[in-house]
């Protein structure tokens, strides 16, 4: 069976890939060897915030006499939150089924291996093998969790995000190494309904460390509140899983000091890997590093008509760049000229309560690319709908060049600032300035005011400060 593209894999890279190929009027195929949609939609992306809604939801009850409303006696159901998170994703990854359907793709099941020639090997779970050809072939295997050195994930004492969505009871005490957005989603989740949690981060900045220092910093304080043990700056020296309850050794890189923190199951959170071992790239000697694949631009590698998408090439792992970069690749291949895609002006989301949101700059950052530059900041303790909402939580920090007014970067906590931050991003492909923001009237009263009034902030214009 010959087709103009194959991709191998069907998570938001692959699956975006091959309807964008389909639209463009390519004879397509994807390979998957789980579930269509890949882990995004099965156990990552929308199962984790499906769980999030229902700690949301709970927290909302037990805070329900703060909006005058009077609740007795709400518990949590940890194994109804977690089927109704399982049904979630299954309805998705039927979505995306249909989706194969009414764009023509046909779907192989199976793992997939490539071959010389441009041909690719599936072998299904039977065991049986068959081999398919295509003109291009769009490598988009994804990626899984990352065990530590002597850490490694068992899926019974020491799991993964994956096995995080489907335990079958709900531990008391419960360890988080790594505090990126994986780790503090799942620390909120978990601490939100009882469980008792400690996140231990290796970078000095604590929680989400790839974020702006300030962000960090205030949804540290905001964790602290809601009872969950941050230890920034601290390394895990070993985690003893021979007894009934679990030792982590942990040690502070500043004072030396180490601990020994007891519990019922450690949740590594520490990145991901990703999935390129048996895909025979060795074979085709396609080049890596680091376990990366390496591409150009378009997505090309080194071999013509093998390509490289996703969480399997360096840069962000996130969900939305995948598909970017789907999309850019087969217009490309299908002859057409896209822009390549501006990575500084991709958009960062982590989904714990409060949430948090970024695109573009650091405040540090931009001064260490020499910029000389304005800062804003707005507390949503001073918006309207956020007080009358009842999350008063956090604030929206925005940067701009001193010199141009140009839009370098935006930081946002609070309620729903994962549904702002695309006002930025397209600001900022759109080049527009600080006086252009400050001037572009906001419906009152909403949380995307502060947007404006941040920027107001910065050239010393805020009304409501």
């Amino acid at each position: 069976m010959n087709f103009d593209i194959i991709v191998i894999g069907s998570g938001p890279g692959g699956y975006v890939a091959a309807i964008r190929a389909s639209q463009l009027g390519k004879k397509v195929a994807i390979i998957e060897r789980e579930n269509l949609g890949g882990i995004c939609l099965n156990w990552g992306c929308i199962p984790t915030k499906a769980l999030l809604k229902s700690a949301q939801v709970f927290n909302y009850i037990n805070h329900a006499s703060d909006y005058g409303i009077t609740i007795d006696n709400a518990s949590a159901d940890f194994g109804a939150m977690i089927s109704r998170s399982r049904g979630v994703a299954d309805a998705m990854s039927k979505g995306v089924q249909f989706l194969m359907k009414k764009n023509k793709i046909e779907v192989i099941a199976g793992e997939g291996k490539l071959l010389r020639g441009k041909k690719v090997e599936v072998t299904d779970a039977d065991g049986k093998k068959k081999e398919y050809s295509a003109e291009n072939i769009i490598i988009a295997t994804g990626a899984r969790a990352r065990s530590l050195p002597g850490i490694q994930i068992d899926d019974k004492k020491i799991i993964g995000y994956r096995k995080a969505m489907s335990l079958e009871t709900q531990p008391k005490k419960m360890v988080v190494i790594g505090a990126g957005a994986i780790g503090v989603e799942f620390a909120f989740f978990y601490n939100s309904i009882g469980t008792e949690v400690t996140v231990v981060e290796y970078m000095e900045q604590g929680l989400v460390p790839r974020e702006d220092a300030d962000i960090s910093k205030e949804l540290g304080k905001i964790f602290k509140k809601q009872g969950v043990n941050v230890l920034g700056n601290t390394s895990v020296e070993k985690v003893d899983t021979k007894g009934k309850v679990i030792k982590v050794t942990t040690k502070n890189r500043k004072t030396g000091k180490e601990e020994v923190i007891e519990c019922d199951v450690v949740l590594s959170a520490a990145g991901v890997s990703p999935n390129t071992e048996n895909i025979g790239l060795e074979a085709l000697g396609i080049k890596t590093e680091k376990g990366m694949i390496l591409v150009g631009d378009y997505y090309e590698t080194n071999v013509p008509g093998i390509y490289a998408i996703g969480d399997v090439i360096p840069g962000p792992a996130l969900a939305h760049v995948a598909s970017a970069e789907g999309i850019t690749c087969v217009e490309k291949i299908a002859g057409h000229s896209p822009e390549p895609i501006d990575y500084n002006n991709i958009p960062g989301c982590t989904y714990c309560i409060p949430e948090v949101a970024s695109v573009g700059y650091t405040e540090q950052a931009a001064k260490d690319a020499g910029y000389k530059i304005k800062v804003g900041k707005f507390p949503f303790s001073a918006s309207g709908k956020a007080k009358a909402g009842g999350v008063p939580q956090g604030f929206v920090k925005v940067i701009f060049d001193e010199k141009y007014g140009e839009f370098l970067g935006a930081h946002m906590i609070g309620n729903n600032v994962t549904e702002m931050i695309a006002e930025v991003v397209v600001a900022r492909n759109l080049e527009t300035t600080g006086h252009e923001i400050i001037k572009s009237i906001h419906p009152h009263p909403t949380m995307s005011e502060a947007v404006m009034e941040a920027a107001a902030a910065a050239y010393d214009e805020v009304i409501h400060l």
